[in-house]
């Protein structure tokens, strides 16, 4: 059987050195990530240089290739290393995140598969639509040519049954009772005027009608009434 390189599958293990433990700071964090027997350290990456020729870790930002820096301490109980590829003194490319937590150290997963698939996340949710009356659907641009392609038809619109409208016009009137029109258009292109200013007309009292009603109607003067004309007998 083929034997397996544990660095073929770095996710599954981890490594620690106790020794360590009781003096890891931000100063010595580094140098406890770099010994040998960390499986997780490249000796071919810039720091090795630099910890050879006896520099600080200021010079690493005028190298090109793979370092590893402190991306972000909260001692004594967590570290996190970052390897990234420098290609300038201003940029540089994450390629893995190490995290110690209590002098273990664990690996993360590859960073550009992560890119990988929150590129392809962000594309997806490009294609996502909503409406409330409609839910969530996808829209593709190839589904969008085919859609100008088709011939346009155009769909008859159902006529509103008596039931729809009895109950819609009830609903009307429910809320004209509850929130009576503050103004009104008496005609048609008309201003709207407030329903206060609109007067009311006066209405007649009921017992001046009723007193016209009774007064009898007078002959004109130097007229006598006809008497009712006389019934004749009639004779056999």
């Amino acid at each position: 059987m083929a034997a397996v390189d544990i660095r073929d599958n770095l996710l599954s293990i981890s490594w620690v050195d106790s020794s360590w433990i009781p003096i890891l700071n931000t100063g010595t964090v580094l140098d406890y990530f770099s010994e040998r027997s960390n499986p997780f350290y490249d000796r071919t990456c810039n720091n090795e240089v630099v910890k050879m020729q006896r520099l600080t870790l200021d010079h690493l930002n005028q190298m090109v290739g793979v370092e590893y820096i402190l991306l972000h301490a909260q001692e004594p109980i967590l570290f996190i290393i970052r390897k990234q590829q420098r290609q300038s003194p201003t940029q540089a490319i994450p390629l893995a995140d190490y995290y110690i937590i209590a002098g273990v150290i664990w690996s993360t997963q590859d960073l550009t598969a992560i890119h990988g698939i929150q590129s392809a996340f962000d594309e997806a949710m490009s294609y996502c639509r909503y409406h409330p009356s409609k839910g969530y659907w996808w829209h593709f641009k190839d589904q969008e040519e085919r859609d100008k392609a088709k011939p346009k038809t155009k769909k008859k619109e159902e006529a509103s049954s008596f039931f729809q409208r009895q109950r819609v016009d009830s609903l009307l009137l429910e809320l004209r009772h509850k929130f009576p029109p503050k103004f009104i258009q008496q005609k048609t292109g008309e201003k709207p005027v407030p329903v206060e200013q609109i007067k009311k007309e006066p209405e007649q009292p009921a017992e001046t009608i009723k007193q016209e009603e009774k007064e009898p109607v007078k002959p004109p003067q130097g007229t006598t009434p006809k008497a009712p004309p006389e019934k004749r007998m009639r004779l056999q």
